[in-house]
């Protein structure tokens, strides 16, 4: 790893890295803050996962997580939302697909197959790195994300309960097989059957769901993306088929911004932590 910069917050460490990923095939940055208390022992971690167009800076810059993190002894890590540096034909032309929109997913389709494999970044590679480099207990590890993000964080820890402690979302696309964001990206990192997508759909993955863990999910009622694209009701309406231990509320007001998640980002970190 290579760091590429380091700045004191709230008495913990930021700090931002590249390497080289086996998985993508790629340069790979993430940042991680350190609490305070990490100087002494092993801390607990939230990985958080960004949406479209976003890089492993937004969240630390825009959430204003670090001083609850600092409070609460958490570690906090955020990875790129894509690879970079793959020069795929047609993964620039759009802003909801290819770069900054990886979707966490193992794509199956070439070109994509080669370089966009976000799921197993974040699951395998990332973790690994994060456990092997920085003092972090890995029993102790929770997912949240944002939009796209939301997305991600949702059919990680749905899948993986044995490695994700608690899951929360912001704005999460909650279905993505039903919106044109989720079809255009499953359809072309998947393929264009929709069998293929329910592994990363959280409304298909939470009426299958095994392990029962509670889920917060927080959704701005003013977010322009939230009928169209969002559809949360599929989430709820899965959860309620189910008797899922599912936490979504509806903020009044709020829209899609970061202004959104820096207002509740305590409340999910708190939640995390208990």
């Amino acid at each position: 790893m290579k760091s590429l910069s380091r700045v004191k917050s709230f008495e913990g460490i930021l700090e931002t890295f590249e390497h080289v990923s086996e998985v993508t095939a790629t340069p790979m940055r993430f940042a991680v803050y350190l609490p305070p208390q990490a100087q002494q022992k092993k801390v607990p971690a939230l990985l958080w996962l960004s949406g479209l167009t976003c890089t492993e800076e937004n969240f630390m810059q825009k959430a204003g997580a670090q001083r609850v993190a600092s409070e609460l002894g958490m570690a906090l890590i955020a990875p790129d939302t894509s690879p970079r540096g793959a020069n795929l034909p047609g993964e620039s032309e759009s802003w909801d697909f290819g770069l900054g929109a990886g979707f966490y997913v193992n794509a199956t389709q070439s070109p994509w197959s080669k370089h966009y494999r976000m799921y197993d970044y974040v699951l395998h590679e990332l973790r690994a790195l994060v456990l092997k480099n920085f003092p972090v207990q890995a029993e102790k590890l929770s997912i949240s994300g944002h939009s796209m993000g939301g997305h991600g964080a949702l059919v990680l820890g749905l899948r993986n309960p044995d490695v994700f402690k608690s899951i929360s979302a912001f704005a999460p696309i909650s279905a993505p097989s039903q919106c044109a964001w989720g079809k255009k990206a499953l359809g072309n990192y998947l393929g264009q059957n929709p069998a293929d997508w329910k592994n990363y759909d959280s409304s298909e993955l939470l009426k299958l769901a095994q392990v029962r863990k509670e889920i917060l999910v927080d959704q701005g009622t003013e977010d322009k993306f939230l009928k169209e694209q969002l559809m949360p009701e599929k989430l709820e309406e899965a959860a309620k088929a189910t008797d899922y231990p599912l936490k979504l509320r509806y903020q009044k007001g709020y829209d899609h911004s970061y202004y959104f998640v820096a207002s509740f980002i305590e409340d999910h970190l708190r939640f995390h932590a208990r």
